[in-house]
């Protein structure tokens, strides 16, 4: 009698989290179909969809609880005019213009969207981010209970919810099949040349398309405000990220271009997730986790790494796509013996007057930002490692800094060992998790290596760092101290300046060893063609084993210095897997192929928000994920960078200024033999 109550029970609470996860379904299929509309028509992969999602339900936020609209008049305004409108912007100014450049410039550019385009929204509406939202949904007295077949519980909300996503997957499957747009969106799917020798105008197809996906981005956006708890009491664009990462595991089931496979995994997904939170036991912590946010993450890195068909799903499949040239020669490459002494010479001069200007004159608070450049320069050496040797994309790297951070407050904390130490150790374990890591991600390439170890990155913000020996509770308040070498105490800012200095010099070297070296010049090669190179007796994967190891130690390095200089493990503040994101896009718009480059991220990173945009324009230090974000677009034109493009650019100059001849001696020469003076 007791285990046939039991059952019953269990069968209840199954059927009631069925029903309960089929709203929840509901949205991540929306955002999933998005990708795959988006991805099909333009192959761009927009992880800004979290962005758009964002700003309609802020949009509708504002308008219907802050300023009373009706709320048919703010869904109007909303869903069916802001987010198509910018969809329709994103195309026709951006994504049209760079449909020719690699999967990976297009994967950079969305990001720099992702963290740009929020910040604009909040700046230009002047959105209250601190005030509650309410939880209001599209359908009036949403929080109304009704109980199907007379037990199960749901909402008028979910209700609407689901009833929603069915109405557009219907009108979305009948677009393809019957109507005249649907079929030039699949010719141009199979290629927008061909399709325009047919009197077809793909680019108002592709806006077309753009828009739509866009709507179905927004539309999810407000649908899932009252439906998810992920988006907390204040509505902020990083609650919208989990809902992202499931819907790229549902697009990611349908390989990203099939719209059912889409809305089925995003349905499959948001059920499988309530009942593992009805189910799952809360007494450990993975499991605990899997019945929140971490099931998503773990879903996509499964799909991404073990199922063969997502490997083969290649971007741009037009056959009349030409390939993209490989980025220029570094400037450094092609100057001349006094353009260098020159610049050795102004390069001196300048780092001595910031040298006895630090040591003289400044302040406590301008060498703690100074010492963060620093530390933050060595972090970015980790991503010029990985991205501008490797030429792949990691969003790790924070990871990676964590453990570091981790590990040298482990050792300070629980063993009383020397907290250089610990950084050291961090450095070793972290290179360890990365050769770990690139073994199953070794054969990924381009957006599904970045998004493999997105996932991993995820996991580990989610899951690991909760348990005791990664970080638990002990992160919370536990002080990391600053260490004492060689008789020397750095605890004072400018002793622990002068450490963080001299490691980044040794790391800057060490860079530049690996890129010279047998194992950068393999590098290089599999950048031009893997199959070129492993012909000539490149070892693909024992370039990327070295790759993963080295950068996951830089990082982890910086990280545990990091920790140091704030005597803390601030992980939410410094840790964060979306900060690592906007770290990337910092790197990759400055210049990821040089020290120089990395060096130059870790300054604006930091004192260009205090320096430039507070003290002398005045501006909010928001501003500085709006402007760095919208240079992201840039990397489709200069992947060098752009201070590596200045810099060509401006060395051309002074390179003719000083090779520049008398024109008398021109003229002598243009007429007879070259005199003494006169070059060959």
């Amino acid at each position: 009698m007791t285990t046939s109550v039991l059952a019953a029970g269990v069968l209840e609470e199954t059927i009631r989290a069925f029903f309960q996860g089929l709203p929840i379904g509901a949205g991540f299929a929306l955002v999933a179909m998005s990708f795959v509309l988006t991805y099909k028509t333009s192959g761009v992969f927009n992880l800004a969809f979290g962005a758009q999602a964002f700003i309609s339900a802020a949009a509708y936020f504002e308008l219907h609880t802050r300023r009373d609209w009706p709320i048919w008049s703010a869904v109007l305004v909303a869903v069916l005019l802001v987010a198509p409108v910018l969809g329709l912007l994103l195309e026709r100014l951006i994504f049209r213009h760079v449909h020719a450049v690699s999967a990976v410039a297009k994967l950079v550019i969305s990001l720099g969207l992702m963290v740009a385009l929020p910040e604009l929204f909040k700046l230009a509406v002047d959105y209250n981010r601190e005030q509650p939202f309410g939880a209001v949904g599209i359908i009036p007295d949403g929080t109304a209970v009704y109980r199907l077949f007379g037990r199960y519980p749901v909402t008028r909300d979910e209700i609407a919810a689901f009833a929603i996503m069915v109405a557009a997957a219907l009108a979305l499957a009948a677009l393809f099949r019957y109507s005249r747009l649907g079929l030039r969106i699949r010719a141009v799917v199979q290629s927008p040349r061909m399709t325009e020798l047919n009197g077809v105008n793909a680019d108002w197809v592709s806006s077309g398309s753009w828009m739509l996906s866009s709507l179905f981005a927004g539309l999810a956006g407000v649908l899932l405000v009252p439906t998810t708890s992920s988006l907390g009491t204040v509505l902020e664009p990083r609650g919208y990220f989990p809902i992202v990462i499931a819907a790229l595991a549902a697009a990611a089931l349908g390989r990203l271009v099939s719209l059912p496979a889409a809305m089925f995994g995003g349905l499959l997904l948001g059920v499988v997730t309530t009942e593992l939170r009805t189910h799952l036991p809360r007494d450990n912590v993975i499991l605990n986790e899997l019945r929140g946010s971490a099931l998503p993450y773990v879903m996509l890195f499964a799909i991404i790494v073990f199922w063969p068909a997502i490997r083969r799903q290649i971007a741009g499949s037009d056959p009349l796509l030409g390939v993209a040239p490989p980025p220029p020669a570094l400037a450094a490459a092609n100057r001349s013996r006094g353009m260098t002494v020159y610049t050795r010479i102004m390069a001196l001069a300048f780092f001595t007057a910031v040298g006895i200007w630090t040591f003289g004159y400044a302040n406590n608070f301008w060498i703690s930002r100074i010492t963060h450049s620093v530390i933050f320069s060595i972090i970015f050496l980790s991503i010029v490692v990985f991205t501008g040797l490797g030429g792949q994309i990691a969003l790790c790297q924070v990871t990676f800094a964590a453990i570091g951070a981790f590990t040298a407050m482990q050792f300070a904390q629980r063993w009383d060992v020397s907290v250089i130490v610990g950084m050291l150790a961090g450095a070793a374990i972290a290179a360890a998790v990365g050769a770990a890591l690139s073994v199953p991600v070794m054969r990924l390439g381009g957006i599904w290596l970045a998004i493999a170890t997105l996932a991993f990155a995820l996991f580990f913000h989610d899951v690991l760092v909760k348990y005791g020996w990664v970080g638990g509770s002990l992160f919370h308040g536990r002080g990391v101290p600053r260490p004492q070498l060689f008789g020397v105490d750095f605890s004072s800012h400018k002793n622990f300046l002068v450490l963080c200095v001299a490691v980044l010099v040794v790391v800057g070297v060490l860079v530049i060893l690996v890129r010279e070296s047998s194992t950068g010049m393999a590098l290089r090669a599999l950048r031009g063609s893997e199959t070129a190179a492993e012909s000539i007796g490149v070892v693909s994967w024992r370039s990327r084993v070295i790759v993963f190891s080295v950068s996951a130690a830089i990082a982890a390095i910086g990280g545990g210095l990091l920790a140091m200089e704030e005597k803390q493990v601030s992980y939410e503040a410094n840790y964060d897997p979306q900060i690592g994101l906007f770290w990337l896009v910092v790197v990759v718009v400055l210049g990821a192929r040089t020290v120089e480059g990395g060096i130059q991220a870790g300054v604006a990173f930091v004192i260009f928000p205090v320096l430039v945009l507070e003290r002398w324009l005045h501006l909010d230090g928001a501003w500085r994920f709006v402007l760095f974000g919208f240079a992201a677009i840039s990397f489709a034109r200069h992947p060098e960078g752009l201070l590596e493009h200045g810099k060509r650019r401006s060395q051309a100059a002074m390179q003719r200024l000083f090779t520049r001849r008398p024109p008398v001696a021109a003229a002598a020469g243009a007429g007879g033999a070259a005199g003494p003076g006169d070059e060959p």
